[in-house]
């Protein structure tokens, strides 16, 4: 039994080694260096890594608030990272609509149990389990909708506006019977940001400047790229591809790293709702959120043990996909790097 075992713990160091020749080696590399004293310094080495640009914000409970920036803001004019930058926050968005589903749940104008089909009857014969999906599971991404990025059509010749984004979601079976399973859609939230414009009879961003933005101060968050100075925008960058993408118009919302943050940490501490509301939420999304587009990256967490929000912006993607799994690691390593701060001063 004994050698069983060591032939075994052979064997996983052997596959283990082999393995890291299909791991890109800069993942190892941001892995194994020694933890930085700084997070400015763990910033400078993402930079040395292959991001273009970054961008930190770290809110610890009973500290003032801390920003960073390494890299480009814009390499073509020079421009360096700043931490004021306005920066595509993607999927981050997501979090902004479910608390707007939970207030207008909340004010008994939504309703979680209405089945899409009650809602959009047009769409009744365009999407499978229609009469049997509801808010809820939409909102919890347990409908079964396709992902229309999942299109085989999606990415090589992208849709030009909304209507057409839905189309590449449309008269397609299931991913799964409703309820039945957990599927990351974002044809849920595009579906469920046109509920809500149905329902207030306007935008949905207008409610969530009225009902989130406003009430919190958060003066630097945008619904859409038209509202602002592009010249503010970070530029994101997609590896091998010379085209600053900070001109594509996503439909999504935009914000700096501080007001993502103090959104972030309203959310956790309750205070972005009204009485009655987080109960809605907590029954229906999560409390933090990542994001991702072609050029940009998003992290918005927050973490109990320390008290504290960290969001962190990379405007550069490659083809790969293995700049996500490095993000990560520099993400990882920055939380380490202030929690092992917060120890040595208690």
């Amino acid at each position: 039994m004994k050698k069983t075992k060591q032939v075994l713990r052979i064997l996983f160091i052997l596959v283990s080694i082999s393995s890291l020749y299909f791991v890109p080696w800069i993942l190892v590399k941001a892995w194994i260096l020694p933890l930085p004293e700084t997070v400015q310094e763990q910033l400078n080495e993402g930079i040395d890594h292959g991001f273009d640009g970054m961008i930190v914000y770290v809110d610890q409970a009973g500290k003032p608030p801390e920003l960073y920036a390494a890299g480009w803001h814009d390499r073509k004019k020079k421009i360096p990272a700043y931490p004021q930058a306005l920066f595509k926050i993607a999927s981050i968005t997501k979090l902004y609509i479910a608390v707007s589903v939970a207030k207008l749940v909340k004010e008994q104008r939504l309703s979680l149990s209405t089945t899409l089909a009650e809602y959009v009857p047009e769409l009744a014969d365009r999407i499978e389990n229609a009469d049997r999906i509801t808010l809820r599971m939409m909102v919890q991404h347990r409908s079964g909708i396709p992902n229309f990025v999942e299109h085989p059509d999606y990415w090589t010749n992208p849709p030009k506006n909304k209507q057409e984004t839905l189309e590449y979601a449309l008269d397609l079976p299931a991913d799964f019977e409703p309820d039945e399973d957990f599927g990351y859609s974002n044809t849920n939230y595009l579906l469920i940001s046109d509920l809500i414009d149905k329902t207030l009879g306007y935008p949905h961003q207008k409610y969530i400047k009225k009902e989130i933005l406003t009430p919190l101060e958060l003066h630097h968050t945008f619904g859409s790229l038209s509202e602002v100075n592009i010249d503010s925008v970070m530029s994101g960058y997609y590896v091998g591809v010379e085209e600053d993408l900070k001109t594509e118009d996503t439909g999504l919302m935009l914000a700096t790293a501080e007001d993502v943050g103090m959104f972030l940490r309203a959310l956790n501490n309750g205070s972005v709702f009204n009485e009655g509301e987080q109960e809605i939420y907590s029954s229906i999304y999560e409390y933090e959120h990542t994001g991702l587009l072609p050029g940009y990256q998003s992290f918005a967490k927050y973490h109990e043990d320390i008290d504290t929000v960290v969001i962190q912006f990379n405007n550069t993607t490659n083809f790969d996909g293995y700049d996500w799994n490095l993000a990560e690691i520099l993400y990882n390593r920055i939380v380490k790097i202030v929690r092992r701060r917060k120890n040595k001063i208690e």
